[in-house]
Protein backbone atom coordinates (compact mmCIF):
# COMPACT_ATOMS: atom_id res chain seq x y z
CA UNK A 1 0.00 0.00 0.00
CA UNK A 2 1.39 3.39 -0.92
CA UNK A 3 2.33 5.88 1.49
CA UNK A 4 0.56 9.31 2.23
CA UNK A 5 2.57 11.75 0.52
CA UNK A 6 4.99 13.69 2.47
CA UNK A 7 5.58 17.62 2.51
CA UNK A 8 8.80 18.20 3.55
CA UNK A 9 9.98 21.56 4.31
CA UNK A 10 13.33 23.06 3.81
CA UNK A 11 15.56 24.72 6.06
CA UNK A 12 18.69 25.48 3.46
CA UNK A 13 21.66 26.96 5.98
CA UNK A 14 24.55 29.98 5.77
CA UNK A 15 26.59 31.05 8.54
CA UNK A 16 23.82 29.79 10.76
CA UNK A 17 21.14 30.98 8.95
CA UNK A 18 18.41 30.54 6.98
CA UNK A 19 18.84 31.12 3.24
CA UNK A 20 16.95 30.76 -0.07
CA UNK A 21 19.45 30.18 -3.20
CA UNK A 22 18.00 30.82 -6.73
CA UNK A 23 19.50 28.07 -9.27
CA UNK A 24 22.15 26.71 -6.64
CA UNK A 25 24.13 30.65 -6.89
CA UNK A 26 25.49 31.44 -3.62
CA UNK A 27 25.68 35.28 -5.01
CA UNK A 28 22.20 34.78 -5.13
CA UNK A 29 20.94 34.10 -2.04
CA UNK A 30 18.24 35.46 0.06
CA UNK A 31 18.76 35.51 3.89
CA UNK A 32 15.31 35.12 6.63
CA UNK A 33 15.53 36.92 9.75
CA UNK A 34 13.53 34.06 11.81
CA UNK A 35 16.12 31.72 13.36
CA UNK A 36 16.39 28.09 11.96
CA UNK A 37 14.38 26.92 15.10
CA UNK A 38 11.66 28.97 14.69
CA UNK A 39 10.89 28.38 11.48
CA UNK A 40 11.01 24.74 12.21
CA UNK A 41 8.78 25.30 14.81
CA UNK A 42 6.31 27.26 12.70
CA UNK A 43 6.59 24.02 10.57
CA UNK A 44 5.54 21.66 13.41
CA UNK A 45 2.94 24.10 14.57
CA UNK A 46 1.17 24.02 11.91
CA UNK A 47 1.01 20.23 11.58
CA UNK A 48 4.24 19.14 9.34
CA UNK A 49 5.84 15.97 10.57
CA UNK A 50 9.00 16.06 8.49
CA UNK A 51 11.97 18.67 7.85
CA UNK A 52 15.01 19.04 5.16
CA UNK A 53 17.99 20.77 6.73
CA UNK A 54 20.85 21.47 4.02
CA UNK A 55 24.45 22.16 5.41
CA UNK A 56 25.21 24.60 2.49
CA UNK A 57 28.31 25.70 4.35
CA UNK A 58 29.46 22.28 4.33
CA UNK A 59 28.43 21.35 0.70
CA UNK A 60 30.62 24.07 -0.28
CA UNK A 61 33.74 23.49 1.60
CA UNK A 62 33.41 19.75 2.09
CA UNK A 63 33.09 19.08 6.19
CA UNK A 64 30.11 20.09 8.11
CA UNK A 65 29.68 23.66 9.41
CA UNK A 66 26.07 23.61 10.85
CA UNK A 67 26.22 20.55 13.60
CA UNK A 68 24.67 22.89 16.45
CA UNK A 69 21.85 24.18 14.40
CA UNK A 70 20.48 20.57 13.75
CA UNK A 71 21.23 20.04 17.52
CA UNK A 72 19.56 23.10 18.51
CA UNK A 73 16.00 21.88 15.89
CA UNK A 74 16.49 18.60 16.91
CA UNK A 75 16.33 19.59 20.29
CA UNK A 76 13.42 22.21 20.07
CA UNK A 77 11.45 20.04 17.79
CA UNK A 78 9.99 16.96 17.53
CA UNK A 79 10.25 16.98 13.76
CA UNK A 80 11.95 13.76 11.15
CA UNK A 81 15.05 15.40 9.98
CA UNK A 82 17.11 14.76 7.05
CA UNK A 83 20.21 16.99 7.18
CA UNK A 84 23.18 17.05 4.32
CA UNK A 85 26.07 19.37 3.21
CA UNK A 86 29.87 18.20 4.39
CA UNK A 87 29.09 14.82 5.13
CA UNK A 88 32.24 12.23 4.34
CA UNK A 89 33.02 9.32 6.87
CA UNK A 90 31.77 7.64 9.69
CA UNK A 91 32.84 9.62 11.78
CA UNK A 92 30.29 12.58 10.32
CA UNK A 93 27.28 10.25 10.00
CA UNK A 94 27.59 9.39 13.83
CA UNK A 95 27.67 12.83 14.45
CA UNK A 96 24.86 13.89 12.55
CA UNK A 97 22.98 11.11 13.92
CA UNK A 98 23.97 11.77 17.40
CA UNK A 99 23.11 16.09 17.02
CA UNK A 100 19.19 14.44 16.21
CA UNK A 101 19.03 13.74 12.38
CA UNK A 102 16.78 11.11 11.62
CA UNK A 103 18.62 10.19 8.27
CA UNK A 104 21.33 11.43 6.27
CA UNK A 105 21.01 12.82 2.94
CA UNK A 106 24.56 12.56 0.64
CA UNK A 107 24.70 14.35 -2.42
CA UNK A 108 28.21 14.93 -3.80
CA UNK A 109 29.90 11.92 -2.06
CA UNK A 110 27.33 9.43 -3.48
CA UNK A 111 28.85 10.63 -6.95
CA UNK A 112 32.58 10.63 -5.72
CA UNK A 113 32.54 6.92 -3.45
CA UNK A 114 29.11 5.02 -4.40
CA UNK A 115 30.68 1.89 -2.29
CA UNK A 116 30.51 4.16 1.15
CA UNK A 117 26.91 4.40 0.44
CA UNK A 118 26.51 0.25 -0.20
CA UNK A 119 28.22 0.27 2.80
CA UNK A 120 26.16 2.84 4.96
CA UNK A 121 22.63 1.32 3.88
CA UNK A 122 24.19 -2.26 5.11
CA UNK A 123 25.23 -0.66 8.20
CA UNK A 124 22.27 1.71 9.11
CA UNK A 125 19.61 0.61 7.15
CA UNK A 126 18.05 2.08 4.06
CA UNK A 127 15.42 4.14 6.43
CA UNK A 128 17.87 6.09 7.11
CA UNK A 129 20.19 7.13 4.05
CA UNK A 130 18.82 9.13 1.59
CA UNK A 131 20.22 10.06 -1.88
CA UNK A 132 20.25 13.14 -3.09
CA UNK A 133 20.46 14.20 -7.10
CA UNK A 134 21.00 17.72 -8.07
CA UNK A 135 20.86 17.74 -11.58
CA UNK A 136 21.62 20.60 -14.18
CA UNK A 137 20.78 19.68 -18.18
CA UNK A 138 20.15 16.38 -17.50
CA UNK A 139 24.12 16.06 -15.53
CA UNK A 140 24.17 15.62 -11.70
CA UNK A 141 26.00 18.66 -10.04
CA UNK A 142 27.78 18.36 -6.87
CA UNK A 143 28.94 20.51 -4.45
CA UNK A 144 26.65 22.88 -3.53
CA UNK A 145 25.97 22.89 -7.25
CA UNK A 146 28.70 24.50 -8.21
CA UNK A 147 30.27 21.86 -10.41
CA UNK A 148 28.74 19.80 -13.27
CA UNK A 149 29.98 16.15 -13.45
CA UNK A 150 30.01 14.13 -16.55
CA UNK A 151 27.02 11.31 -14.76
CA UNK A 152 23.90 11.19 -16.48
CA UNK A 153 21.08 10.90 -14.02
CA UNK A 154 19.47 7.87 -14.67
CA UNK A 155 22.35 5.79 -14.54
CA UNK A 156 23.25 7.14 -11.41
CA UNK A 157 19.86 6.55 -10.13
CA UNK A 158 20.63 2.69 -11.20
CA UNK A 159 23.57 2.40 -9.49
CA UNK A 160 22.35 3.74 -6.13
CA UNK A 161 19.32 1.00 -6.54
CA UNK A 162 21.30 -1.33 -7.08
CA UNK A 163 23.45 -0.60 -4.34
CA UNK A 164 20.29 -1.02 -1.52
CA UNK A 165 19.04 2.58 -2.16
CA UNK A 166 15.30 3.75 -1.51
CA UNK A 167 14.64 6.67 -1.17
CA UNK A 168 15.94 9.96 -3.78
CA UNK A 169 14.99 13.70 -3.97
CA UNK A 170 16.08 14.66 -7.26
CA UNK A 171 16.34 18.86 -7.72
CA UNK A 172 16.60 20.18 -10.82
CA UNK A 173 18.93 23.13 -10.38
CA UNK A 174 17.54 25.70 -13.12
CA UNK A 175 13.92 25.15 -11.14
CA UNK A 176 15.24 25.74 -7.64
CA UNK A 177 14.53 28.75 -6.38
CA UNK A 178 12.50 30.39 -9.08
CA UNK A 179 8.92 29.35 -8.61
CA UNK A 180 8.69 28.57 -12.01
CA UNK A 181 6.64 24.84 -11.34
CA UNK A 182 8.80 21.46 -10.57
CA UNK A 183 10.16 19.04 -13.26
CA UNK A 184 7.23 16.95 -13.44
CA UNK A 185 8.36 15.20 -16.92
CA UNK A 186 11.61 14.22 -15.21
CA UNK A 187 9.59 13.05 -12.37
CA UNK A 188 7.33 11.00 -14.51
CA UNK A 189 10.60 9.54 -16.01
CA UNK A 190 12.31 8.34 -12.98
CA UNK A 191 9.05 6.47 -11.65
CA UNK A 192 8.87 5.07 -14.79
CA UNK A 193 11.98 3.51 -15.21
CA UNK A 194 12.24 2.85 -10.99
CA UNK A 195 9.20 1.63 -9.87
CA UNK A 196 10.27 0.62 -5.79
CA UNK A 197 12.26 3.80 -5.45
CA UNK A 198 10.61 6.54 -3.31
CA UNK A 199 11.08 9.63 -5.41
CA UNK A 200 10.92 13.11 -3.60
CA UNK A 201 10.52 16.02 -6.12
CA UNK A 202 12.52 19.24 -5.09
CA UNK A 203 12.60 23.02 -6.73
CA UNK A 204 10.42 24.50 -8.62
CA UNK A 205 7.04 24.34 -6.45
CA UNK A 206 4.49 27.16 -6.53
CA UNK A 207 1.37 26.11 -5.00
CA UNK A 208 -0.90 23.19 -3.67
CA UNK A 209 -1.84 22.40 -7.29
CA UNK A 210 1.71 21.89 -8.01
CA UNK A 211 2.12 19.07 -5.06
CA UNK A 212 -1.01 17.33 -5.83
CA UNK A 213 0.16 16.44 -9.60
CA UNK A 214 3.24 14.99 -8.19
CA UNK A 215 1.43 12.93 -5.76
CA UNK A 216 -0.88 11.87 -8.66
CA UNK A 217 2.04 10.63 -10.89
CA UNK A 218 3.57 9.24 -7.86
CA UNK A 219 6.14 11.20 -6.30
CA UNK A 220 6.33 10.06 -2.08
CA UNK A 221 6.59 13.58 -1.22
CA UNK A 222 8.42 17.11 -2.40
CA UNK A 223 10.71 19.42 -0.80
CA UNK A 224 9.25 23.08 -0.20
CA UNK A 225 11.26 26.29 0.15
CA UNK A 226 10.70 29.23 -1.14
CA UNK A 227 7.07 28.80 -1.90
CA UNK A 228 6.64 28.54 1.72
CA UNK A 229 8.77 31.26 3.11
CA UNK A 230 7.43 33.75 0.65
CA UNK A 231 3.77 32.26 1.51
CA UNK A 232 2.55 31.75 -1.63
CA UNK A 233 1.58 28.44 0.04
CA UNK A 234 -0.22 28.78 3.10
CA UNK A 235 1.12 26.50 5.96
CA UNK A 236 -2.52 25.79 7.38
CA UNK A 237 -4.30 24.97 3.77
CA UNK A 238 -1.20 22.58 3.07
CA UNK A 239 -1.83 20.64 6.13
CA UNK A 240 -5.53 20.47 5.73
CA UNK A 241 -4.70 19.12 1.98
CA UNK A 242 -2.08 16.55 3.15
CA UNK A 243 -1.89 16.11 6.44
CA UNK A 244 -2.31 12.71 7.59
Amino acid sequence: MRKPFQIIPAIDLIDGKCVRLSQGDFNAKTIYSDSPLEVAKRFEDAGLKRLHMVDLDGARVGQICNLAVLESVATGTSLEIDFSGGIKNENDVSSVFSAGAAMIAIGSLATKDPARITDWVAKFGDTRILIGADVRDGMIAINGWETKTDLMLLPFIEDMVERGVRQIFVTDVSKDGLLSGPATELYEQIIAKFDDLQLIASGGVTGIDDLHRLNEIGCAGAIIGKALYEGRIDLENLVKEFGD
